[in-house]
């Protein structure tokens, strides 16, 4: 599936009838060869996208269980050259298209072109800088139109009509609901002023997908009621680190959750 593959992959769920299941873990957390196995497990337990997140120093977004992944990744050496690297080496594994979820900074040192240059050649589907602004983002986005990845930025309830404006029309994914303000793994809060927020976001017909706090299954299928698709992260990585035998599992039973709500 080259080139835009996660749009794509999107519009097909949404032909389907379907809502989209988005895990996400850690890349090299513990090590890379672990990261190959959990993406094929993941896969097997019916992700339709996959985030896989690059570790960094100063994660602000993230909550402790993701800043705790991060540690153990950077401990055993990782970096995104060597992310891109494996990615280039695992391509074809799977057929889940993969979301790299990087901070500005690595990408930055990276040098940006060739970033991806390199990140498409290897197969990634999107990108996801969470300290990214559309303001700031017309070169990134330049560069991922002209390589064939998607964009996705992420909006908040408290973020404005005109932000929101803004965020739709940069993201060629799908645009990034942050359920909750603040760091993820957090507990989810569901009202009505998250429903009526989501509405209106999606009332600009780009997919949404709603991640940060969504952490077991009830929840998840709660909020595949308003979201065409759902991202679980702080919850699998614990469990992958915790108690790894019962992650697929815990996988399987959110995606039969979301399925359930088709």
């Amino acid at each position: 599936m080259n080139g835009f593959a996660v749009r794509k992959k999107l519009e097909y769920i949404k032909k389907q009838g379907k809502k989209a299941f988005i895990p996400y873990i850690m890349a090299g957390d513990p090590s890379l060869d672990e990261t190959a196995k959990r993406l094929k497990l993941l896969s097997e337990a019916g992700a339709d996208l996959i985030e896989l997140g690059v570790p960094f120093t100063d994660p602000l977004a993230d909550g402790p269980t993701i800043q705790r992944a991060a540690e153990r990744a950077l401990n055993s050496g990782v970096t995104l050259r060597k992310i891109i690297s494996f990615l280039h080496d695992f391509k074809g594994s799977i057929d889940t298209p993969i979301i790299l979820m990087t901070y500005l900074n690595p990408v930055f040192r990276y040098g940006i072109e060739k970033f991806f240059q390199d990140a498409s050649k290897a197969s990634v589907s999107g990108v996801i800088f969470p300290d990214l602004t559309v303001d700031e983002s017309e070169i990134y986005r330049h560069f991922a139109k002209a390589y064939g990845i998607d964009t996705i930025f992420l909006v908040a309830p408290t973020s404005t009509p005109e932000r929101v404006k803004k965020v739709v029309k940069a993201s060629t994914g799908f645009v990034y609901y942050v359920s909750i303000t603040g760091i993820t793994g957090t507990e989810l809060r569901l009202d009505n002023t998250f429903t009526e927020h989501i509405n209106f976001v999606k009332s600009f017909r780009k997919p949404v997908c709603v991640g940060f706090g969504v952490s077991e299954p009830q929840q998840a299928k709660y909020v595949a009621q308003f979201a065409d698709g759902v991202i679980v992260g702080s919850a699998i990585v614990k469990i992958f680190h915790e108690v790894p035998e019962k992650a697929y599992d815990f996988i399987k039973s959110l995606r039969e959750a979301i399925n359930g709500m088709v």
